[in-house]
């Protein structure tokens, strides 16, 4: 059975406050009023600096169980260093507490900006440099500066699975080499909706799928209508259980992916106008996918 997740990015957000958000709830309940209302959250904090091994622990305790975060890797790494000299960030960021979610841990997310050119030998070097399980995140940790070892920065569940997805923005990565070495480190293509102005696949690189949806009109602004919302829940019941859209749009189209099941996660980034949450339950209603922890505030 595929894990289907339906959620947000980010749940800090002045406008949400007294709509999606009830009318006088305090903001340090924000996070655990939404964990409750969709089935996952991207972390977006920790693209724009690190976090601690503390503040990743009190986000696990404030979820309720079975929920899942995923986490945006940061911009530092991505957008300052542009994947050079990148060793150190790397443990640093590692050591920042991310494994403190444990089983609440879903896929890390790297979004590069769009200056950034497809530079095979140097994405190569990067994607070479993922860890794939918690013994491999710990063993980078390891390697961070001293001020980063902090209690509980190296605690993480044993053997745990990681997953690695990236967003790309510049046509340079719409080349058969680049969806060919996410395949061989089994890193998801992001589908990401951006109204058109940056660039859309649908290949299937890893045994999970990310969407981001910034809206389909205007970005981060535009709400989905119950048309584009029931073709995003066709692509993913498609996607889920195997299958591939006909009308899939692909970098590389001769390559055939294996047809079996896959899990997928799935963020609404529409926010300014209030859009995202909203969205993300009527798409979880029309898949049937709301998790137990969320069935009644759906309802």
């Amino acid at each position: 059975m595929s894990d289907i997740r339906i959620g947000i990015s980010g749940w800090r957000y002045g406008p949400w406050r007294g709509d999606f958000y009830p009318k006088g709830l305090p903001q340090r309940r924000e996070l655990e009023y939404a964990s409750r209302q969709v089935g996952s959250i991207e972390i977006n904090g920790s693209f724009y600096g690190l976090q601690t091994p503390q503040r990743y622990a009190s986000w696990y305790d404030t979820t309720p169980p079975g929920f899942v975060f995923s986490v945006k890797a940061p911009r530092y790494i991505t957008h300052v260093k542009r994947l050079r000299e990148i060793e150190q960030p790397l443990a640093n960021f590692f050591a920042s507490g991310p494994l403190q979610l444990k089983d609440k841990l879903g896929p890390f997310l790297w979004q590069f900006p769009p200056s950034f050119r497809f530079d095979e030998a140097l994405f190569e070097d990067f994607l070479a440099h993922l860890p794939h399980d918690t013994e491999q995140a710990r063993s980078c940790a390891r390697h961070a500066e001293a001020r980063l070892h902090q209690p509980g920065y190296l605690e993480a569940a044993k053997g745990q699975k990681l997953r690695h997805a990236v967003e790309i923005r510049h046509d340079s990565f719409r080349c058969p080499a680049f969806v060919e070495q996410l395949r061989r480190h089994g890193v998801a293509l992001v589908v990401a909706d951006t109204a058109g102005k940056w660039p859309y696949a649908e290949d299937i690189t890893a045994d999970f799928l990310y969407l981001r949806l910034h809206g389909d009109v205007k970005l981060y602004t535009s709400g989905y209508s119950p048309e584009a919302l029931q073709r995003w829940q066709a692509r993913i019941e498609a996607w889920t259980t195997g299958e591939q859209p006909d009308d899939a749009q692909l970098i590389d189209p001769a390559h055939k992916p294996a047809r079996r099941p896959r899990d997928l996660y799935c963020y609404f980034d529409n926010d300014v106008k209030v859009r995202a949450p909203y969205d993300a339950r009527h798409l979880m209603e029309g898949l049937g996918v709301a998790p137990d922890h969320c069935q009644e505030a759906i309802a």
